[in-house]
């Protein structure tokens, strides 16, 4: 009660109050990430060794087994270890408890994998080490295809232009093309020639590692002039590699285009990629945690032309699987419907109420609660998706309950002769305590959410709280902006009732006088009316039945 009274005196702090609310909300619209479903938090983290070429038993016995043992025993919060050893390759999961800091368990994985780096098998390389999130799908793809370059041309430009020009773009992860051939310089052993000179394999590796290097040379001073001294033992051409010696046998000089050829190859292919019915190159493009899938893909095409321009003019960009066309599609979806929602909430108050003004006042305090529910949840970290803009939808029809009753109750002590702010009192106060209870009611509902864990858990504890915040601004509007806008707005028509309302109210008490009548005549025929409910409810259950029986 104090808190109408309050707002009755200082009607304009309310008024600018609402004025924030505005302005907040539309701020925070304007920046908020939008994308079909909230981030699913889900703590794993996922460690990938790679050694080429070791068997699947040799990388589960020589890496993937100790690097276990080790992490177990120096990482905290860790509720189970998922590992799987393909050839060449250690996939582990450390799956977390809930609540463990992600960030810092990084960090000891990182410290580990370094420690135990050493008891590997020789030149084994650190591991990639990551935070899995399970929303973290591509949103984007990118084809390049070309009807002159090459599978390997395509990789190439792929991986080192194209990539590099998409980092420019906020929030674009771009992980390695798919499809395409991995550019390696590739030495093509004879070995019988290698098996005649008496030579093997890790002689010609060691002439090429021992002859192709770049050292630090320092610099010539002539004069007042200084000169860097270049001393490059590296070819410029692939080419000249076949000329680096191996080693002298019988007083002659081997070279390595006596036992080998040096050529500008391919590693092995694993994956391909068809576009139009030719080989080609695919880029899938990744959000980072946080980001909009919207502004991502919008920036991703601003930035494709600029891109473009400084590869080959043979090269083909097109984009495919574009998530923001569903994610836009939904949202425009969601919001449709609550816009429906409300307009049928509008014509449903203006019918009962008689009054365009008590129609308005309703229909401002749902923007109003909405508005304050987008801005708690972007603080809250939350974005704009299916189960936030759901939630919403979903809250659009309750949000209307406390300023209609509380508009209906003061018309009805307005129409016992009191004055506008009597009125308003009287009818707040009365309805203030079932108001609340009815909304800690619909609130309490969603309690249960917040003791889900799991994914489920990311899901649906942003849906509940887009109902249970604009529940909540809802009753705090109704007790403060609503009885302020009707002291302003009701004055005018206080008493009065326009025509069109005064014959819809006839015909509805019609309505309900016929129902009455119904009724009472039922209540006199209980058996009558108990049989017919119970043949009703029976010849239904027998046509559910029916199909299955066919």
């Amino acid at each position: 009660m104090w808190i109408v009274r309050l707002a009755l005196k200082r009607p304009y702090t309310f008024v600018v109050l609402a004025m924030l609310i505005v302005i907040m909300g539309v701020v925070t619209l304007a920046s908020m990430a939008t994308d079909m479903l909230p981030e699913i938090d889900i703590p794993v983290i996922a460690v990938i060794n790679q050694y080429t070429g070791l068997s699947p038993d040799e990388v589960a016995a020589r890496i993937t087994s100790p690097f276990e043992r080790a992490t177990t025993t120096t990482v905290n919060g860790i509720e189970h270890i998922e590992s799987q050893s393909l050839n060449g390759v250690s996939v582990t999961k450390i799956y977390l408890q809930p609540g463990t800091n992600v960030e810092g368990a990084i960090a000891e994985v990182t410290a580990e994998a370094q420690s135990i780096l050493t008891t590997f098998p020789p030149g084994a390389t650190a591991p990639l080490i990551m935070r899995y999130s399970a929303s973290n799908g591509p949103i984007l793809q990118a084809v390049l295809s070309s009807d002159v370059l090459t599978e390997q041309q395509l990789f190439d430009l792929g991986s080192n232009f194209f990539r590099t020009g998409l980092a420019t773009v906020h929030g674009a992860q771009v992980p390695l093309p798919l499809g395409g051939k991995l550019r390696e310089i590739v030495v093509d052993l004879d070995l019988e020639k290698l098996y005649a000179l008496g030579l093997s394999p890790s002689d010609v590796s060691n002439a090429v590692n021992a002859e192709n290097l770049v050292l630090p040379s320092g610099t010539v001073k002539m004069g007042q002039q200084e000169y860097p001294l270049v001393v490059n033992a590296s070819p410029s051409v692939v080419d000249e590699l076949n000329n680096l010696p191996i080693k002298t046998v019988n007083g002659a000089t081997v070279f390595i285009k006596d036992v080998a050829h040096v050529r500008d190859g391919f590693a092995p292919q694993t994956s391909v990629v068809m576009a139009d019915g030719k080989k080609a190159a695919i880029l899938p493009i990744l959000k980072s945690q946080g980001s909009s899938t919207l502004s991502v893909v919008s920036a991703v095409r601003a930035a494709l032309p600029g891109i473009m321009a400084t590869l080959p003019s043979t090269l083909k960009a097109a984009l495919v699987f574009d998530q923001s066309l569903f994610v836009r599609a939904a949202v425009t979806g969601v919001l449709r419907e609550a816009l429906i929602a409300a307009a049928l909430t509008g014509i449903m108050m203006l019918l009962f109420l008689g009054s365009w003004r008590s129609t308005l006042i309703v229909l401002v305090s749902i923007p109003l609660s909405l508005l304050v529910s987008v801005t708690v949840l972007h603080l809250l970290g939350q974005t704009l998706n299916l189960m936030t803009l759901g939630g919403m939808a979903l809250a659009v029809g309750i949000l209307v309950d406390d300023a209609t009753v509380t508009i209906e109750n003061v018309h009805r002590h307005a129409s016992m002769k009191k004055g506008l702010v009597q009125a308003i009192l009287d009818g707040a106060q009365e309805i203030a305590v079932p108001a609340f209870v009815s909304t800690l009611c619909i609130c309490i509902v969603f309690v249960p959410v917040y003791f889900i864990s799991g994914a489920a858990r990311s899901l649906f504890v942003p849906l509940a709280m887009a109902v249970v915040i604009p529940m909540l601004t809802s009753y705090f509007l109704s007790r403060t902006l609503v009885p302020t806008m009707m002291q302003f707005l009701l004055e005018k028509e206080h008493g009065q009732k326009p025509r069109w309302a005064a014959a819809f109210e006839r015909g509805f008490n019609r309505v309900l006088g016929a129902y009455s009548r119904a009724l009472d005549a039922a209540l006199a025929r209980r058996p009558l009316v108990i049989g017919l409910g119970t043949a009703i409810a029976s010849g239904t259950k027998s046509d559910r039945a029916a199909p299955e029986m066919k």
